[in-house]
């Protein structure tokens, strides 16, 4: 048969087709008026997407430029630092402070599961100059309460929270300044629908402050000088210029999807992903897989246990090879372990119906387990019925 490539990964995600008829279409000059106008909307309408009165800055990176701006930025070598870890990304946070000379604390949980609270709060003290978390741990499939770590970590007047919210941002409820959520980071790839290149946050007052006291070097990932920059409408280096036709173009889709409101279309983004996910695991659950994160399953992926006597990589390749659908594999030692289905961004029912569909096919093939055709599809069509239905 045919078969259309098809992306099921936490990122890169589907491509937005408006967003790739931008990106194709752009040839400005990013010192005009014309780029300027358009640095200035996508700024504007970030803030709305983020739901905050905060500034949002945009780097030409991969989200984890982001993520190294807001350890240089925001400490010195030797400040105390408290991250919060739980799997691959977790651990990037671990690493990224000790490049920086930060003395790390850490509160871990297996893979697949979130942290204790208690834990946490016996680990924070007024020494603890940032505390460092994911919003969703893509590589395990876990999401992480926000709500509850910012009220601990409000407790303390001069420690700042930061959230990895990569994979969050489009598919999680966020109340950024309720919160007191200090930096909260995005990337162009994940609910975006645009490819990656571009990484976005918005920072807090109290981190501006902050970084007029720390010490850690830093040189692209200034973000005081792309503050001061972005005050002109421009960035302090080369932006991808045809990356921010394409996250204007998606930020309108996200306005349509609103009927005229951004903030509605984004809700409306979240909703989506999270049909989509509990689709998707009641699908999986009919098959007699087991969840990887089932206590606290994200709505931007769902990561599946490899069956016993199974490998998920053997899962990954009979998915790409008879239906050419990319689903992505476990990260590092949990490679073979899992397998993880994603739902952020431009996915739909059909997509979900269709990847389940294909997930009985390949489940029977690479086991040799019976397997009743229909009852991953049929799950999460009655989850639809029940939630999403019209």
């Amino acid at each position: 048969m045919l078969k259309k490539n098809r992306l099921f990964t936490p990122g890169p995600t589907p491509l937005l087709p408006s967003a790739q008829t931008a990106m194709a279409a752009y040839g400005a000059h990013h010192r005009t008026a014309e780029f300027r106008a358009l640095y200035t909307r996508v700024l504007t309408d970030l803030k709305e997407f983020i739901g905050t009165k905060n500034d949002v800055l945009v780097l030409t990176s991969s989200g984890t430029g982001f993520m190294e701006a807001a350890i240089s930025n925001l400490t010195s070598p030797g400040d105390k630092v408290l991250v919060l870890t739980a799997g691959k990304f977790g651990e990037r946070w671990v690493s990224l402070a000790k490049a920086f000379g930060v003395a790390v604390e850490t509160v871990t949980a297996p893979y697949g599961a979130t942290f204790s609270l208690d834990e946490a709060r016996d680990k924070l003290s007024a020494d603890v100059r940032c505390v460092y978390v994911q919003a969703t741990e893509s590589s395990t499939g876990a999401r992480h309460d926000v709500e509850a770590i910012s009220k601990l970590v409000r407790a303390l007047p001069d420690t700042l929270l930061v959230v990895d919210a990569i994979t969050g941002l489009g598919t999680t409820r966020f109340d950024v300044d309720g919160w007191g959520i200090d930096v909260i980071i995005g990337g162009s790839q994940k609910a975006l629908m645009i490819p990656p290149g571009l990484a976005y946050g918005a920072v807090s007052e109290r981190a501006w402050q902050r970084m007029d006291t720390t010490k850690s070097p830093r040189y692209y990932f200034d973000l005081r000088k792309e503050r001061k920059a972005a005050a002109k409408a421009e960035s302090s280096y080369t932006p991808a210029t045809s990356l921010f036709a394409g996250m204007a173009a998606a930020l309108d889709y996200l306005r349509q999807m609103g009927e005229g409101n951004l903030a509605s279309g984004r809700d409306a983004l979240v909703a989506n992903a999270e049909l989509c996910a509990a689709m998707t695991r009641a699908g999986v659950e009919a098959l007699g897989l087991k969840l990887f994160a089932p206590s606290s399953p994200a709505a931007a992926l769902t990561a599946v246990a490899a069956p016993p006597n199974a490998d998920s990589t053997a899962i990954c390749k009979r998915f790409r090879d008879q239906f050419g659908a990319v689903v992505a594999n476990g990260q590092a030692e949990m490679k073979g372990q899992l397998f993880r289905i994603a739902h952020i961004g431009y996915y739909d029912y059909l997509d979900t119906i269709g990847v389940l569909g294909a997930l009985e096919h390949v489940i029977a093939e690479t086991t040799g387990a019976k397997v009743e055709f229909g009852s991953a599809v049929r799950a999460a069509q009655g989850v639809y019925k029940t939630v999403g239905g019209r």
